[in-house]
């Protein structure tokens, strides 16, 4: 068994890292809290979905917060793989909750829609401007760890869509004071949540592919079969089995069958062959080979067990 480790990611700023989740929790518990009592006295449905938004990502920056501590501990015998991947369980979460307050947001503004009331648009002008002044900062904040990680992608999405649907409010308070077009407070709870859909949709169909051990979108089981059978000692490529443990870890195990009965040096050579060929066109950096001469199994790419 071979491994090829990619060392892109980098732990050393794990603590950094925490710092500024745990910062992000404490500006929207304030965003929350702020945008409940507004949403009450104002009326603005729009300022109280923009607060449940905003308490869906207190929870989800909890549960990235939890993941991120969890995936630093270390293997044991038994858990063998440790906590690695706790960060894409926490990105499943987040993003389920992002789809489950879409649709309540949706219901509840379909509703108010047939039933507009007048709204306090001086509460929700401020409020909104509150909301993006903090969620823009914490965006910031976690930009660049989200280009590296799931689970703080998914903190990034919920934050970053909660700027976008403050921003949203903030029209709409500018529309009501201005204007008195009570009715587009649902209109634009109604887009804040098919965003919250759209974004929430993406990231449950990446951490469920990975939690579900699907072949990574970029792998073609055909393809690696294809490249293993040119070497000239191997007669047949079976029983592949290809999946992703986190982010950065994508396993391979497999059966090889040769064409003669090597030896367990010569074996080592051609593994290491395999090994830098897997790595170097597929980036799949932890590979188990089982060799084979002369045995009766299935010889399917896949074999159904």
């Amino acid at each position: 068994m071979g491994h090829y480790h990619s060392h892109k990611h980098s732990h050393s700023n794990s603590s950094l890292k925490g710092k500024k989740l745990l910062f992000t929790i404490l500006l929207n518990i304030l965003i929350t809290v702020a945008q409940v009592i507004g949403g009450i006295v104002s009326g603005s449905l729009s300022l109280l979905s923009d607060a449940l938004h905003n308490f869906s990502d207190v929870i989800s920056l909890v549960i990235s917060y939890i993941a991120d501590i969890f995936s630093k501990k270390k293997a044991s015998l038994k858990r063998t793989f440790g906590y690695k991947r706790a960060e894409i369980m926490a990105a499943f979460i987040n993003s389920s909750t992002l789809i489950i307050v879409g649709f309540i947001l949706i219901f509840e503004a379909i509703e108010r829609f047939y039933n507009p009331q007048e709204i306090e648009s001086e509460i929700v002008i401020w409020l909104a401007l509150l909301a993006i002044a903090a969620n823009g900062l914490s965006v910031l904040l976690l930009q660049k760890d989200s280009k590296e990680n799931m689970n703080m992608r998914s903190a990034y999405v919920h934050l970053f869509s909660d700027m976008a649907a403050s921003i949203a409010v903030l029209i709409g308070g500018l529309l009501m004071k201005y204007y008195q077009v009570f009715w587009v407070d649902s209109v634009l709870t109604i887009l804040i949540a098919i965003y919250l859909l759209f974004v929430g949709y993406d990231l449950f169909k990446s951490s469920f592919k990975i939690l579900m051990l699907y072949t990574p979108d970029n792998i073609n089981i055909k393809k690696v079969n294809e490249r293993i059978s040119q070497i000239s000692e191997v007669k047949n490529v079976h029983h592949i089995h290809t999946w992703q443990l986190n982010e950065f870890e994508v396993h391979m195990e497999a059966h090889i069958d040769f064409n003669k009965n090597i030896s367990l040096s010569e074996f080592n050579v051609i593994l290491h062959e395999i090994e830098e060929l897997l790595y170097n066109d597929f980036g799949i950096n932890h590979v188990n080979l089982q060799p084979e001469y002369l045995l009766d199994d299935v010889k399917d790419i896949v074999v159904q067990d």
